[in-house]
């Protein structure tokens, strides 16, 4: 039990530069106040204590603005970084090296009843502010999730995804094409293809006026 406390401590050590003392993360810090909380509501949600493990929960909540449904499986060395209004659903299964941010939510999408409802989240993933991953869909290990995305679809490993809804703008380290981002049903945003629309029309009307002020100094000179 103690060689887990430290480890859950020294996560929070090692990736917060902020963090000076075992004492000031034992003390201070509400992201490794929710997790010890959560693996104890967790114990006792597999051992049929479901009501007790949910008050512990609901403490914790109270405690830590962080709310982990004790039916949640979470792996190791998870870290939430400031931690206020994440939310975590029942089914959500996280990996290991897990770092996800402030206002998080890994929810279900209201339509399913009993069964997974909820994201699967692979190793070494990183969830920016205020993201929302949402459904039984799967994400890939070494994922970057960037601050206020929507995701609703799945995510191979070593991607990143962005945008209202989610789309993958990088995989292997490797930006993608339009052609890609549509082979893999990642349309671009409303936002973005106006924007695109736009560049295109004013590169359009910049070629046509070179056309005609090259027109106009050939008249010049030939007059």
């Amino acid at each position: 039990m103690f060689r887990r406390l430290n480890s859950e401590i020294q996560v929070f050590l090692e990736r917060d530069p902020a963090a000076r003392s075992v004492l000031e993360v034992v003390t201070c810090y509400p992201g490794l106040h929710a997790i010890l909380f959560h693996r104890f509501a967790h114990w006792l949600w597999g051992r049929g204590l479901r009501l007790l493990a949910r008050m512990v929960s609901q403490t914790s909540r109270f405690l830590t603005g962080i709310e982990i449904h004790p039916g949640a499986r979470v792996g190791e060395r998870f870290f939430i970084d400031h931690g206020s209004g994440v939310v975590i659903g029942e089914t959500a299964e996280i990996g290991d090296d897990v770092l996800i941010y402030q206002g998080v939510t890994l929810g279900g999408t209201g339509k399913e009843r009993g069964g997974k409802r909820h994201p699967t989240i692979g190793d070494r993933v990183t969830v920016g502010v205020g993201s929302v991953v949402l459904g039984p869909i799967t994400i890939g290990h070494d994922v970057r999730i960037g601050a206020g995305s929507v995701v609703v679809k799945p995510v191979p490993d070593n991607c990143t995804v962005v945008g209202v809804p989610g789309r993958i703008a990088r995989m292997e380290g490797r930006k993608l094409t339009d052609d890609e981002l549509l082979a893999h049903g990642n349309l671009p945003d409303p936002e973005v293809q106006l924007i695109r629309e736009m560049q295109d029309r004013v590169s359009e009307l910049a070629e046509r006026l070179r056309v005609l002020e090259k027109r106009m100094r050939d008249e010049s000179v030939n007059g």
